[in-house]
């Protein structure tokens, strides 16, 4: 049983009606506290920040869509935490299912579209729920005739790093991957898909957005070492970093830029990477990481080395006709351990963005959350 502390945390399935609406003005913004705010993948782990966020700001109405397999704990945990929430509502479904698009877009003036296929290897699914979610969703909402905005949850996956100099800036003029395919990185194809679907729709039908492109988004919830630090493929964990500032971005940072980017008014048709200050080196990371966490064995491997091993790798996969996986490719290591430095400045001037939680603090946090974890683990 749910504590009723005036909020309602009310779960809708198909055919579901939404309550009624406050009415609650808000400055500075493209609409009222009062209006219908979606947010999918609202039970993930970025999502349910978002949540809180606008919960936070006095948004009244904030639809929360999420899989029906979804845990919902956490979520109705945040929407009962919040007494002016009053019709806060949980609605589960499936974006694959257009009739379950339509009703969660049902009057939505901002969209918050977080959810994606994530954790497969194959590009049909990746593609079917990333891209074909996001089209059912864009169609839903031009059908419904209310959208103000729709802020795309994209990644900095999709950049293209490899005619960049080493060491310079990574910002939101480098061009992305023109053939994602190549990469053999399912999220990253589908990724770059799913942005040039969300601009063909704001080119030719009118859908105002903007893109977001997270970096490595870390905190309390998630456990894991990111793999531009290195990896454990080989059963020791190899460690191609080195000294590369890694794009870290505090879950709670992520969520502030994602709910500024669909309010703040003249930002339509724009992309913004999301990186934090004071971004640590891979060593430092990993160095934090076995002493707040534990320690375990690990090999640095230079950067040469690193770009040879992925030269190989690619070339022997290449002779093989695919019988080795084109896991490790120069694009992967162009991507992910290329010596790059990241910029938030378009963030901050655009958005008046700022992370509200430092570096240092975040990593304190995140790997005493780690340490837990493994203890009960």
């Amino acid at each position: 049983m749910l504590p009723n502390n005036g909020a309602r945390a009310r779960v809708l399935t198909s055919g579901s009606s939404g309550p009624d609406r406050i009415e609650m003005g808000v400055r500075n913004s493209i609409i009222g506290k009062n209006d219908v705010v979606l947010v999918t993948g609202a039970a993930g782990f970025i999502g349910s920040r978002v949540v809180q966020n606008l919960l936070e700001r006095g948004f009244t109405h904030v639809r929360c869509f999420a899989r029906r397999s979804s845990n919902l704990t956490r979520l109705q945990g945040i929407i009962t935490g919040h007494a002016q929430a009053a019709q806060a509502e949980i609605v589960t479904g499936n974006l694959l299912f257009p009739e379950d698009c339509i009703r969660a877009t049902r009057g939505a003036a901002v969209i918050y579209h977080l959810a994606a296929g994530t954790g497969t290897k194959s590009f049909s699914d990746a593609y079917l729920n990333s891209v074909v979610t996001t089209r059912n969703l864009l169609e839903a909402a031009l059908q419904n005739k209310c959208l103000r905005r729709i802020v795309n949850l994209s990644s900095f996956a999709v950049y293209a790093n490899g005619n960049h100099p080493r060491r310079a800036v990574l910002d939101e003029s480098c061009p992305v991957e023109n053939q994602p395919e190549q990469r053999a990185e399912a999220y990253c194809y589908a990724k770059v898909k799913q942005d040039e679907l969300v601009m063909d729709y704001g080119r030719n039908r009118g859908i105002p957005y903007v893109l977001l492109r997270p970096g490595v988004v870390y905190g309390p919830g998630k456990c894991s070492i990111t793999g531009r630090v290195g990896i454990d493929t080989f059963g020791i964990f190899l460690h191609f970093g080195g000294s590369n500032r890694i794009p870290l971005t505090y879950v709670e940072n992520c969520a502030e830029a994602i709910v500024l980017a669909g309010l703040t008014p003249g930002v339509e048709g724009e992309a913004f990477n999301i990186v934090d200050d004071d971004l640590p080196s891979s060593r430092d990371f990993l160095r934090g990481y076995k002493t707040g966490v534990g320690r375990f064995q690990s090999v640095y491997v230079p950067h040469w080395m690193s770009y040879l091993f992925c030269y190989l790798w690619e070339k022997y996969s290449i002779w093989s006709e695919g019988q080795l996986p084109p896991v490790f490719t120069r694009k992967e290591w162009f991507s992910y351990w290329k010596p790059t430095r990241y910029s938030n400045e378009k963030l901050k001037q655009s958005l008046e963005w700022s992370p509200k939680v430092a570096t240092a603090d975040g990593l304190r946090m995140f790997f005493k959350y780690c340490r837990e974890h493994h203890a009960r683990a």
